[in-house]
């Protein structure tokens, strides 16, 4: 039942709050642990549906899970898994489900990987290649390009991919089942691409070699089969959630927001960058390696006017989660932001380019849209009801973006929040926001 989320004109934000921990590491994380041998712990782990589904498809293929008060403990399979009794249900992570193939890829049955309706329109073909070529047999809907995944397992041989790929969700693909075959495995990235999945597996003990290449493509390596040890961790808060809090301090003059304990790796906050450019002032306090990554704190002071912003095809790839956030920045810019080399954003939880585009259109801002980008002429920003269609992220985006509009702001369905950020609209709250939400079956409160 949907959960309408009303947001209405307030005071600027400000305040401090610790964002969740990070859902991509969490990820990570729970599947690590299930290869591993021993115990892992991992500490202030994402709460989230997404990480929620991941963490039953583990113990669906056989790790030992418990969950406390801030730390879910997993003992490992030491890589041998158990065959899933039924379908493993992705729910709507299209993370779980893509890194999970490289798991299954190896192992010596068949598993079936699905999820809701919105995952079984997402994109599955471009980790079905690299798996096939290192021998394992892969089939989904619609000549192997959707899901539900079939994945019938077997001996894989290491292999060197010579392409780069611009998606860490395929690199983490070849790296899991690299680490399971027999000799090395070896994937690039351009340059930007996220690296949790190499920093994670020295944490477990796996060497990972790395090598940086002309035009800033890196080079990692694995030689399989490798031993995960299982290790306690501790996940750093989600840079990518805290992203709507600082847009929104950036977007309204006189508001400042801090968030503290936020993971700085230097493949997702490229969004600083672009809210310096465009005038905010950003500072980072002192920056610790917490378990491999880096953590810190982040303020953002919104500034009285703020310049428009243009985001390049080769900043995309440090920014493509937090192309919501930056629209809202956008939108208060004092002239035309325009992004473009953004059309993976079409493959997402929705299409969030249409979607920022549409939402942006009713509330006022004059929006053009292009196959892979948009043209955001920044000005006053009206009331009215957007859709999130069933985004997490388009729903926080035009949450935030209800607090210095001039009347409510009403998103239609909230409740996707909760696949990554169950404590946003509190969060929100704490900071200033004046935030209406309907319980299922109620009545705005």
């Amino acid at each position: 039942m949907a959960r309408p989320l009303v947001v209405h004109h307030g005071p600027p934000l400000g305040g401090k709050s610790r964002p969740p921990g990070d859902k991509s590491i969490t990820h990570r994380a729970y599947i690590l642990g299930l290869l591993a041998e021993g115990e892992t712990a991992v500490h202030h782990p994402n709460i989230g549906e997404d990480c929620e589904a991941t963490l039953r498809c583990m113990q669906a293929l056989g790790a030992q899970v418990e969950v406390g008060p801030g730390v879910v403990r997993l003992v490992g399979t030491g890589g041998r898994l158990r065959a899933p009794d039924g379908v493993l249900d992705c729910g709507n992570s299209g993370t779980t489900l893509r890194l999970l193939a490289g798991v299954l890829a190896a192992q010596p049955f068949e598993a079936t990987l699905s999820g809701d309706e919105s995952l079984r329109r997402r994109p599955v073909d471009r980790v079905i290649a690299p798996l096939r070529a290192m021998g394992a047999t892969l089939s989904g809907r619609e000549g192997d390009r959707l899901p539900p995944l079939v994945v019938r397992g077997g001996p894989l041989k290491g292999m060197c991919f010579p392409q780069p790929t611009s998606s860490a969700q395929v690199a983490s693909t070849i790296l899991l089942a690299g680490v399971q075959a027999h000799g090395p495995t070896a994937v690039r990235t351009s340059g930007g691409v996220r690296d949790h999945t190499s920093r994670m597996l020295r944490r477990f003990g796996v060497p990972v070699e790395e090598q940086l290449q002309p035009g800033g493509v890196r080079l990692f390596s694995v030689a399989g089969p490798a031993r995960l040890q299982g290790c306690s961790l501790r996940v750093p808060g989600d840079f990518s959630a805290a992203a709507f809090f600082l847009a929104a301090a950036a977007a309204c003059p006189g508001a400042r927001t801090t968030v503290s304990g936020v993971g700085l790796n230097e493949c997702r906050i490229q969004l600083l960058d672009a809210l310096k450019q465009m005038g905010a002032v950003v500072d980072v306090g002192p920056v610790a390696i917490e378990d491999g990554e880096p953590v810190g704190e982040v303020t953002v002071t919104g500034p009285e006017e703020l310049h428009p912003s243009d985001i390049t095809p080769l900043q995309v790839v440090r920014l493509v989660d937090e192309i919501p956030a930056w629209a809202v920045v956008a939108s208060a810019a004092r002239g035309t932001s325009r992004l473009r080399g953004a059309e993976e954003l079409r493959l997402k939880e929705s299409d969030r380019l249409h979607a920022m585009a549409e939402g942006l259109r009713v509330l006022g801002v004059q929006v053009e849209e292009f196959p892979d980008g948009l043209d955001i002429h920044g000005g006053p920003v009206g009331g009215g009801l957007v859709r999130a269609h069933g985004d997490h992220r388009i729903a926080m985006a035009f949450a935030v973006l209800g607090t210095r509009a001039a009347s409510p702001v009403t998103v239609d369905d909230a409740s996707c929040i909760a696949t990554s950020y169950p404590g946003f609209m509190d969060d929100l709250r704490s900071l200033g926001g004046v935030v209406e939400e309907s319980p299922v079956g109620g009545e705005a409160r």
